[in-house]
């Protein structure tokens, strides 16, 4: 049987990569951005990847849009949430408006869309939930102020609903990637250690949805560890560290 997923941020990087990814592997993609235009050029070299033009803080919309994703495969089996923005330069100055955008982006827009299958997933009592987030939702990092704590938040979202819908035997997970390359790393002026390319992500994201059923998929593993040992580091070590590191950094 052919196995359908939807992907948001489909248009590039990450979200790209997996749509591509997966198409190459048989299953039917619904493919979610707000850059039509960018979809159906996926669609021009993919017939299997299937352009659903969305805005995903739009509430409204992104339900009318799951139904008819809905409506046209019949069955949805995985469900990844990839949208997400990051403005380092911006986030140099400390602005209430940048962090609501941001957060209004990678955090409501993802809860939108959780919030869009979630009747579905329950009544059908299968299938499974993947919430794209960051090893910078660890700790507090210089000039993310209004990432770090979006993706922080979808961490603890995700950790929260995996409860709620385990009891409906649907599997919720978790994606934590390092630095990737993708337009919106490019932004970035410093030296990202260890940055892998978008289909390094869609290959080990693809593994870790379909092969394996662990609820976190973190990579490069190298990197994602020591983010991890950062993230139980007392503070006054981090706070050093970081400081240290930011010497290096035009900030």
């Amino acid at each position: 049987m052919i196995k359908k997923i939807w992907i948001t941020g489909a248009s590039s990087g990450i979200g790209k990569s997996l749509a591509i990814k997966f198409a190459n592997e048989g299953w039917q993609v619904a493919a979610s951005a707000r850059r039509e235009n960018l979809l159906m050029d996926l669609n021009n070299q993919y017939p299997n990847i299937h352009p659903f033009a969305l805005d995903v803080k739009n509430e409204t919309e992104t339900k009318n849009i799951f139904q008819n994703i809905v409506e046209k495969f019949e069955t949805i089996d995985i469900a990844v949430f990839c949208t997400g923005i990051h403005d380092p330069d911006s986030e140099k100055k400390l602005s209430s408006e940048k962090i609501r955008e941001i957060m209004e982006t990678n955090f409501f827009g993802t809860l939108n869309c959780i919030m869009a299958v979630n009747n579905y997933f329950r009544e059908r009592k299968k299938g499974h939930i993947s919430i794209v987030s960051s090893v910078a939702g660890y700790r507090g990092l210089p000039a993310a102020s209004g990432y770090c704590a979006s993706k922080s938040a979808l961490i603890s979202l995700a950790e929260s609903i995996y409860f709620d819908f385990k009891r409906y035997n649907v599997r919720i997970s978790l994606v934590n990637p390092g630095f990737i390359k993708t337009p919106m790393t490019d932004k970035n002026k410093f030296a990202m250690p260890m940055i892998k390319s978008p289909e390094f992500a869609a290959e080990k994201m693809f593994i870790g949805l379909t092969k394996k059923s662990a609820f976190e998929i973190h990579f490069p593993i190298a990197f994602t560890m020591t983010m991890k040992l950062l993230k139980i580091m007392p503070n006054w070590l981090y706070f050093l560290l970081v400081k240290q590191g930011m010497k290096t950094i035009k900030y």
